[in-house]
């Protein structure tokens, strides 16, 4: 019988997966054996009338220095990828009076939805694993009546990073101290008018980065003013059936999501020309135009274009029943958005 290139491309993936698996296995064994033990990584949700999406990472984390101000001290990118991800472990998660206990994943990811009734707005949620300390995060509940929601890319849309040419990635994942990254002029204006002008209106960072800058990713936010918003990032790694995790499939998967969970949203989509934003909006405006207000698309700068690899074509959308507007930052996409009557004058 011939052989199945396929099945035998599965069995290699599967067998990096579980060698994946052991290795974090047999660090955690390292880890605990030094008195380190686990706490959870906790991230905003958001949520519906009768539900809860909650979202956080087991992890057994190294000391970090913090400067006499409480803030952590001369972060390089690299502390982040220390962290022991605790696959399978059990965590309690506590929402108002009520009490769940769910599972993680294999990586130590929590990504579950809960049945909670809870009025519109933010409320906290408090997660602990093997009757730790509880970490606290918040959830943004989206109320029936809200008809406009915000996704917003980070790479290159909130945060200058160029991440698709691999060198400068590494670079600016691993070695550049996180006070160092710089926003992307006029993006934390642009998202703070439009939730101003538009009360209720849940805001979600998706992105196609590692759960592991998330706690990273959550400072650069809140320092450089960004509205708080649900994050939603993605597990690096092998899985049961690829070599390495599909940004693309994840960041259209979440879409697709939204899409089914908020039908009575509109959403305006904001993203980046240096990857695959604009075919990925593309997509999901072609198949769900009701849940799409609009388009904002930041044109990387000529250095930024050429660091990240280049930049992709964005697609005349001229005939498009959904406005599509770029601009080289955030001042540029307000004025575009104004025009199109989706940001007030």
């Amino acid at each position: 019988m011939p052989e199945n290139p396929a099945a035998t491309q599965r069995a290699k993936v599967l067998w990096l997966a579980r060698l994946e698996y052991r290795f974090h296995a047999w660090r955690e064994r390292r880890a605990r054996r030094r008195g380190l033990t686990p706490t959870v990584a906790a991230f905003p949700g958001y949520g519906g009338n009768g539900w809860v999406r909650v979202v956080g990472r087991v992890l057994i984390t190294p000391p970090a220095r913090r400067d006499p101000t409480g803030e952590y001290a001369s972060v390089r990118g690299w502390r982040s990828f220390l962290a022991v991800p605790i696959g399978f472990a059990q965590v309690t998660v506590r929402i108002g009076d009520a009490t769940h206990d769910v599972v993680a994943d294999r990586g130590g990811v929590v990504d579950t939805v809960l049945p909670v009734d809870l009025s519109p707005g933010w409320h906290t949620v408090a997660m602990s694993v093997e009757d730790g300390t509880p970490v606290d995060t918040r959830v943004f509940v989206v109320g029936d009546d809200i008809r406009f929601g915000i996704v917003c890319d980070v790479d290159d849309t909130v945060m200058v990073t160029a991440l698709p040419r691999p060198l400068v990635a590494a670079w600016n994942s691993f070695v550049v101290d996180e006070h160092a990254r710089q926003p992307v002029p006029g993006m934390s204006v642009l998202l703070e008018r439009l939730v101003r002008e538009n009360p209720g209106a849940p805001v979600v960072y998706l992105s196609t980065g590692a759960w592991n800058v998330g706690p990273t990713l959550l400072r650069f936010l809140s320092r450089h003013l960004f509205p708080t918003g649900a994050l939603l990032l993605t597990d690096w790694g092998p899985t049961h059936d690829r070599l390495f995790r599909s940004g693309t499939e994840h960041k259209s998967a979440n879409l697709e999501r939204l899409a089914e969970e908020f039908p009575q949203v509109s959403w305006l989509l904001v993203g980046d020309d240096g990857q695959h934003d604009d075919a990925i909006y593309t997509a999901f405006a072609g198949s769900h135009p009701e849940s799409v207000s609009a388009v904002a698309i930041r044109r990387l700068s000529s250095t930024q274009a050429v660091l990240a690899g280049g930049r992709t074509t964005v697609n005349d959308h001229s005939a498009s029943e959904v406005p599509w507007v770029t601009g080289d930052d955030g001042a540029a996409l307000l004025e575009r958005l104004e025009e199109a009557g989706i940001a007030q004058d």
